[in-house]
């Protein structure tokens, strides 16, 4: 199966992503955090630095409940909107 690469769009939004849950994590351990939230430290790593900019939604869910962060705060931030400026109707 070959993969289309991610535009730079993707790419920005994973990246976004990737520093509001470093941020989220504080002082806390890549490792505790992985492990509470059920996934793979090297999953973690890769998610905060951008490698994976596309992860699955429940491993962002499981990362959201453990950082206590809100998903709607997480879109948000990827929409590029500030969590307390509501999205606009279309």
């Amino acid at each position: 199966m070959v993969r289309i690469p991610l535009s730079e769009a993707e790419r920005e939004r994973g990246e976004r992503l990737g520093r509001l849950l470093r941020a989220a994590r504080g002082p806390r351990s890549m490792a505790a955090v992985a492990l509470d939230a059920g996934v793979s430290v090297e999953t973690l790593r890769k998610i905060e630095t951008g490698r994976i900019a596309t992860p699955a939604f429940f491993t962002v869910a499981a990362l959201a409940g453990v950082l206590d962060l809100s998903l709607d705060r997480i879109a948000a931030t990827l929409a590029g909107r500030s969590p307390e400026r509501p999205a606009q109707a279309s």
